[in-house]
Formats: C-alpha cells, structure tokens, sequence
C-alpha cells in the first residue's frame, strides 16, 4: 500500500515580480516500509520535495496523498498534526538542547502530542527509545557529554518517540565522521527492517547505497528512479 503519493507537484516562490520553479511536476509513490532516497546535486529541489512531504510546507498545485489523506491542501493545523502523530524528522545539526539530558531531549515531543500520558509513562517510553538506538545507559547525558555520533542517536530516538510511520533523515551523516556515519546509516537499516519505511535525503552515492531504492532529482525533475543492488536487506 502507497503511504506517500504524489501527482504532478510543483512548487514555485514568488519573490516580488520573479517567479522562481523549483520543483516541475513531480509525480512518485512510495510504498508502506519502503527505504527510499531522494538524491541530487544543491538546487536540485530534493530539500523543497522533503520539506512538502514532511509536511513542512505546501506545493503550489498538484496532490499529495499521505497514508490516504490528501495533505497538499490541508491546514495548517492539520499538518502539523500529522506531523506530531504520522513522521519523525532527523536533520543533519541535531537540534538537541545543551542543557537537558538524553531523556528529556527525547521525550520533549510528547509534551505536545501525548498530553494524557503521565510523566512516568513518558519516561517509560522515552527510555525504551534510547535502548532502541542502543543509548539507554546515557539517559542522564547532556549533549556536551556524548560524541556527535550518540547526539544523532539521541536525535533519531526522539524521531522515533511518537512512534511514527514514516521517517525523515535529511543529510543525518553529514556532521559525522566515516565510521560513526556507517553506523548511523545501519541503524536506519534497522528501523526499516522494523516496518518504518524511511525517506532519506543526501548528496552522497555512497549514503544512498543503503536505500533500496534512490529517486534522483534534477532541476526540479525526476531524472532517475532505481532500485539499489546493494540496498538495506
């Protein structure tokens, strides 16, 4: 089944008299557990594509379908809704609070979904996330006292609270070094063997390998969609 469906989506900025296209008709399906990248060189429109299917931001025409809703021409409200509920976001900065533990970093996004579980059960939850990314015995870090490669997990745990569907990594590697990259990307691999299908977004062939399938972007186009020889099993 189709989560994400898209047909002949556009968007266009209009910056005072210019009208600039940045993506020009986008039309794609993803599937329920699939693992999929979206790759291409900057200006390519691959952050505009993630930003309209993670509901971030709207396409100017065209539909979009997500998990059966048409959300290309939903509110505000609506969108951010089905972003708290239906897909975890993980950027390449880890947007962590320096201040906080790995904790209460990770379950910081219940306090806006999940007004009716106890505090308790937050933490309840919010450990289980860690052990999920193998971080359970860092629970009461601070940032300051993890290396980048256990900011990103804590990052992806807390992608991961609400336990959503669909799961957003864009650039997640791209302030790591090589070997804290390769396990990063594993973990990917593992969450998607769990049943989340996962949307990646990356300028790096090697990154994409992990996908099993990359759709290449191109002036706001489409240029390529293939399935990956060497894609997370």
């Amino acid at each position: 089944m189709a989560i994400i469906e898209l047909q002949d989506i556009r968007k266009t900025y209009f910056l005072g008299e210019i009208d600039v296209p940045v993506l020009k008709g986008i039309t794609m399906s993803i599937q329920a557990g699939e693992y999929v990248a979206l790759m291409g060189a900057s200006g390519s429109g691959k952050s505009t594509l993630m930003n309209i299917l993670g509901c971030l931001d709207r396409p100017t025409s065209g539909d979009y379908v997500f998990d059966g809703e048409e959300v290309g021409r939903a509110s505000g409200d609506r969108r951010a809704l089905i972003r708290n509920r239906k897909i975890g976001f993980v950027f390449q900065s880890f947007n962590l609070l320096p201040r906080t533990s790995a904790l209460e970093n990770v379950i910081m996004p219940l306090g806006y979904t999940a007004t009716g579980l106890s505090h308790a059960e937050c933490r309840r939850r919010g450990l289980a996330a860690l052990e999920q990314v193998g971080l359970s015995e860092r629970a009461h870090h601070h940032p300051s006292q993890l290396s980048g490669g256990q900011q990103q997990r804590v990052a992806i745990a807390r992608a991961l609270i609400n336990r959503p569907p669909v799961l957003f990594a864009d650039e997640p590697t791209g302030n790591l070094d090589t070997k804290t990259s390769l396990e990063v990307m594993q973990m990917f691999s593992e969450l998607n063997a769990q049943g989340i299908t996962v949307i990646l977004v990356t300028h790096s062939a090697e990154i994409a390998e992990y996908a099993k399938r990359t759709i290449f972007l191109k002036d706001g186009l489409i240029v390529d969609d293939r399935l990956n020889k060497g894609g997370a099993a």
